[in-house]
């Protein structure tokens, strides 16, 4: 069965997908660009996804699947491809979902994010959170941001992650990379232990419970620099969570702590293209004292506000802003925009009235600053 699962998973990869979905008494189901297909025309019964799982785990594994009901682990296709695997019961028997892991780390430039996320790889303690919902490019970003500091540093690195998606060489950097199950037993347990273990930079797969986000919390206000990963909707939903994750008795020591340690969000949705494919919108939250005294206070709800007025100083944005770049740059359309924004009421705005009219002047300005030979001088800059 395991030759079957090869010709899906190649299949898949040929037609550029994401993911393979395997269901018992269901025809299997590619991802592309974000829209689940049909792949091929012949359902797999219970005993082919239960043969599947069997061909490709260890005994051990597959007696953890059947007492736990659900399991994580990697599954190697050849050398160009890897997966990140999870198997899982639900009525009708075994199911399975494969999700595509590039060999190739891309940078940050490749992958088109904001030039303010390079800022992040350059922080030498805090905490650094990459949000949003499954299948939003968290773990890619926070790739490439680790992959641009082996790159341009001499550091420690600890990973733990559950399972290891992208691997990473050393480099500059002495990296270790632990897997949940195999060279640990939790995230808390791996966590603790890498305070003992001279690390300059810990990178934490997820924050899944609130053992986990309280050591995180403790490495960032001792000296490390701490990445990791929330399934939050946006930076005001990553501050309200975290907290939120402790009882009210000890609230106001996390606020303190927390903006004390939180050097940046990166929130991310992938939304399609003009051009097909999909491509990240990015809300970024960057330490501020402004944002420092709203946790402190709590004023989480004057995030979204501090966010969008200090684009132009601190590059933050929010969701509604980076929409209207894409739009600009004609990578998205407009309909695309209203339908992902935040407040989509307000993106009509900008778009049609006084939004376009500050369009509008963002160009005569640009063709100003043209004229004057202004760009000229940036992009000499830049190049030093």
């Amino acid at each position: 069965m395991e030759e079957k699962l090869k010709l899906f998973l190649r299949s898949m990869v040929s037609n550029e997908g994401s993911d393979l979905h395997l269901k018992s008494g269901a025809i299997p189901r590619v991802r592309v660009h974000g829209v689940l297909k049909v792949l091929g025309k012949d359902a797999l019964s219970a005993d082919m996804v239960e043969e599947i799982a069997k061909s490709i785990m260890s005994p051990e594994q597959f007696i953890k699947l059947k007492d736990e009901k659900n399991l994580d682990f990697t599954y190697v296709l050849d050398e160009n491809n890897r997966f990140r695997v999870n198997f899982f019961y639900q009525m009708d028997g075994l199911s399975a979902v494969f999700r595509l892991i590039p060999v190739k780390i891309p940078s940050l430039d490749e992958l088109k994010l904001p030039e303010v996320i390079k800022s992040f790889t350059e922080i030498q303690r805090g905490l650094v959170l990459v949000t949003g919902v499954t299948g939003s490019g968290k773990s890619t970003t926070l790739a490439a941001i680790l992959d641009k500091i082996n790159n341009e540093t001499k550091k420690h690195i600890i990973t733990v992650e559950d399972p290891i998606e992208f691997i990473h060489k050393d480099k500059g950097c002495l990296i270790n990379q632990r897997a949940i199950g195999q060279d640990t037993y939790s995230f808390s347990d791996a966590l603790r232990a890498a305070l003992r273990e001279d690390p300059d930079i810990i990178l934490v797969g997820e924050m899944r419970d609130l053992e986990t986000i309280d050591i995180a919390l403790h490495a960032a206000n001792t000296g490390h620099l701490v990445f990791s990963t929330l399934h939050t909707l946006d930076a005001k939903e990553t501050v309200d969570r975290i907290i939120g994750m402790f009882g009210k008795e000890e609230q106001n020591r996390i606020r303190s702590s927390l903006a004390s340690v939180l050097e940046g969000v990166i929130s991310q949705r992938l939304v399609p293209t003009k051009q097909g494919g999909r491509t990240a919108a990015v809300e970024i939250l960057k330490k501020t004292a402004r944002i420092e005294q709203l946790i402190i206070e709590d004023r989480d709800y004057e995030i979204p506000d501090a966010l969008f007025e200090g684009k132009e100083i601190y590059g933050t944005q929010t969701f509604d802003q980076a929409l209207l770049d894409l739009v600009r740059e004609n990578r998205i359309s407009e309909e695309t925009a209203l339908e992902y924004a935040s407040n989509p009421a307000d993106m009509k705005l900008k778009m049609e009235g006084v939004g376009k009219g500050a369009l509008v002047r963002d160009e005569m300005l640009d063709q100003e600053l043209d004229v004057f030979g202004f760009k000229e001088d940036e992009e000499e800059e830049e190049r030093f």
